[in-house]
């Protein structure tokens, strides 16, 4: 069956009419994506001194009881920037900060950046272990703390590395107004901020492209994180892509923004698409699907961002008056499923939905620049989708040794080649990042970044997005992707998070799907419903054969799902607490499982 999402040569070409009006625009944005030149001295800095310059009076940064002007705002990072460098901050020196989402952070890093330092995003969710090798993987010499968020800073500090890190504080309150006391042992950093110079610094002039801009940490899934490099060239690439090409957002625009600012959506695709067309930002600590509409109102948000299931909470929320007639007109973000791509769009009247994928350590993008339904977008990189064995889990290579590519449609591990152009950051552990590289692809000598994501090309340099590979599993000889099943879940009534993992039976190859589910709170567990929907909208390879309810969904900052510890449960009973089922050969309903059902389930008395 032809996938109704494949673009033809003509639906592209009927799309560039609309792009007209912005064509000047778009160009400078494919200028800003494309550049080459490493050494150019182009940076964040640069970007919020010419938004300061160009928008002065315009509100840069809002929240419910403030706002703050483009010119305020880099006004105030200078100061900030002149306070860190009396106290010995350069070039090159790595500054970890950790705040809540709130005007100071973004001021802090700022700053950083305009002395040609780094800053290091601290997840605010980490604690103990987990915080401290964040810390000690990238080796700060300096420190920047929300009074928030303190105490987990104190509880940690025994497993630090460096205990000579300098130590700043800033108060949880309106900083411009009242810097606060820091407590024994922190400087406030704010404070002494106070009657430094407003001018740019000199160090500000001279960040290349190539420098490193923040630390990003990736993973939280699984393992330790791990410290990827966010140069202040895939800033500006963002900066092009997503502000001049992509949203193109006006002065008049105000992106409300949810998503926690360690992470790369908010810092540099939302922050980099506000700078680049003077609009605001306004800001939350929190996503909260109860006050979004609110919000909105409150602010005439034109555009919000949005990552992973947080459209589904919205979808799953009762209409209220503030929904209707509402301001916001775009979206920005990546994770909405295919299954609510147009009841989200036609429900709340979204006009453009500005999907995309990059990763923080990669070196590729794709954005929905010409606003097509069901895809990650269009990227100018160099890339190919090559097959994969997901059986052996390795690229497949022909007798000559190189990679093949997929046929149009047909899903394929998605690479991007290494140049100049497109260059490969990486991790800040070099072994790292000699493991996402495949060598030696479609000739000796290349070099390409290995994305660990399985997609499918639909045509005109579009992609879909498939599955993670640690996602896909392989059942009765056909590959699954949890993304489509997890997709498909989440529309049947009664459904609030579905979470779809792999899970091996005893005599049978491969893995079986295991779907755990959290259940709307009115809702009951219908098995026989279930499994007669299951069997109507997907194949009977794909449909998960057990069933967990979850009181809760466990995630990530960034509301991705940890699956770790529910594959390593499976549907032993004797490890879980919840409510489990199984669907039995030949049957049209799900079994709850017992200590006996398991013990005849793994003693291989059913044929599956």
């Amino acid at each position: 069956m032809r996938n109704p999402d494949l673009i033809s040569p003509l639906d592209f070409l009927s799309r560039l009419p609309k792009q007209l009006p912005n064509l000047p625009r778009r160009l400078l944005g494919l200028y800003y994506a494309r550049i080459g030149n490493r050494d150019k001295t182009l940076s964040l800095a640069w970007a919020l001194q010419r938004a300061a310059d160009k928008y002065p009076q315009r509100p840069a940064l809002i929240d419910e009881q403030r706002s703050l002007s483009y010119a305020g705002l880099n006004r105030w990072s200078n100061r900030i920037a002149a306070a860190l460098k009396v106290d010995g901050v350069h070039a090159g020196t790595v500054v970890a900060v950790m705040l809540e989402n709130r005007i100071e952070l973004l001021a802090v890093l700022a700053a950083v950046s305009k002395l040609g330092a780094i800053s290091a995003l601290i997840n605010t969710t980490q604690r103990g272990k987990v915080l401290a090798h964040s810390i000690n993987l990238v080796k700060p010499g300096y420190m920047v703390v929300g009074e928030e968020l303190v105490s987990s800073i104190t509880d940690a500090e025994p497993l630090l590395e460096k205990s000579s890190l300098v130590r700043y504080w800033i108060a949880d309150q309106d900083c411009l107004q009242d810097t606060g006391t820091a407590p024994h042992g922190w400087l406030n950093l704010l404070q002494q901020a106070q009657g430094q110079p407003e001018h740019n610094p000199l160090e500000s002039y001279g960040v290349k492209m190539k420098d490193p801009c923040f630390f990003i940490y990736t993973s939280g899934t699984t393992g330790m994180p791990k410290a990827s490099i966010m140069s202040h060239g895939k800033w500006i690439k963002a900066y092009g892509g997503f502000g001049h090409s992509g949203l193109a957002l006006n002065s008049r625009d105000v992106l409300y923004l949810t998503l926690p600012c360690y992470h790369n959506n908010a810092v540099t695709v939302c922050w980099g698409a506000a700078i680049a067309g003077g609009a605001a930002i306004a800001l939350r600590r929190g996503f909260s699907a109860s006050a979004f509409w609110s919000d909105v109102q409150r602010y005439q948000a034109t555009c919000f961002a949005y990552i992973g299931e947080l459209c589904r909470y919205l979808l799953n929320q009762p209409e209220c008056p503030e929904e209707k007639n509402n301001s916001l007109r775009s979206m920005i973000g990546n994770g909405l499923r295919p299954a609510i791509w147009q009841a989200f769009k036609n429900r709340f009247e979204i006009e453009q939905v500005t999907e995309f994928y990059a990763s923080s350590e990669g070196n590729i993008g794709f954005t929905n620049v010409f606003n097509f339904d069901n895809t990650v977008g269009f990227s100018p990189a160099t890339f190919a989708i090559v097959k994969y064995d997901l059986e052996n889990d390795r690229v497949v290579r022909n007798a000559k040794g190189f990679l093949q590519k997929t046929k149009r449609d047909v899903p394929g591990l998605l690479i991007s080649e290494i140049s100049d152009k497109w260059p490969f950051d990486g991790y800040t552990d070099a072994q790292k990042s000699e493991t996402a590289i495949l060598r030696n692809v479609f000739k000796k000598g290349d070099a390409w970044y290995n994305s660990g994501d399985l997609m499918r090309d639909i045509g005109c340099k579009h992609a879909q997005f498939v599955d993670r590979l640690g996602d896909t599993f392989r059942w009765k000889g056909e590959n699954v992707s949890t993304t489509e099943v997890e997709s498909t879940l989440s529309t049947f009534p009664g459904i609030e998070d579905a979470v779809v993992y792999g899970v091996e039976i005893n005599g049978t190859n491969g893995r079986c799907g295991m779907a755990a589910l959290r259940l709307a709170p009115e809702s009951d567990f219908d098995g026989e419903a279930l499994a007669r929907y299951l069997d109507a909208e997907l194949p009977s390879y794909a449909a998960p054969l057990f069933i967990r309810l979850l009181d809760q969904v466990e995630t990530t900052g960034t509301f991705k799902y940890k699956k770790t510890d529910l594959k390593n449960a499976g549907y032993d009973p004797r490890h879980v607490q919840d409510p489990l089922f199984a669907r039995l050969p030949g049957s049209n309903s799900f079994t709850p499982v017992t200590p006996e059902l398991y013990q005849a389930l793994t003693s291989e008395q059913y044929r599956f």
